[in-house]
């Protein structure tokens, strides 16, 4: 649909990329569930539509928000493939407002996303190596605590 979805290249350029109006990029499962184009989406802040969970909701958990709705579109690939939904009609009933609150969303998820370089000024945000590790130590925490009280280790 060329009033919600249009093709971006994700390759540098020198002015970057970037996308002027808010567009959405779809990301089917390929040969794996998430693609690097996933996130050149978002650092070009533009709104994911996935069509499985596991292309970042399942995955990703420590970088996405647990409400994706307010960043990406979900539209279930078996419901495409049932030919029970539009792809494009799905699009097109989300509303402008929605759209742009997405897209602000969208914005604000690029730390989350991103590497930072130390020496750089964003120094004082997480990036995603430091959400990871966090996420790691936290995780090890919750092992550690339910091995100490004799639980089954895999329920963390």
């Amino acid at each position: 649909s060329g009033t919600f979805c249009k093709l971006i290249e994700c390759f540098p350029k020198p002015e970057g990329t970037t996308c002027d109006n808010p567009v959405a990029v779809v990301e089917p499962p390929g040969d794996s569930y998430t693609r690097r184009s996933t996130f050149d989406a978002i650092l070009a802040r533009c709104i994911p539509v996935f069509f499985h969970p596991s292309s970042a909701y399942d995955q990703y958990q420590w970088h996405l928000p647990k409400n994706s709705s307010k960043y990406s579109v979900f539209i279930p690939m078996d419901d495409i493939r049932d030919g029970k939904v539009s792809i494009n009609m799905t699009l097109d009933q989300v509303s402008k407002d929605d759209i742009w609150a997405m897209r602000e969303e969208v914005i604000r998820l690029i730390p989350n996303i991103a590497y930072a370089n130390r020496r750089s000024t964003m120094e004082s945000l997480e990036d995603a190596f430091s959400i990871a590790v966090k996420g790691v130590l936290e995780r090890v925490g919750n092992i550690r605590k339910i091995t100490w009280e004799g639980k089954d280790p895999s329920i963390a």
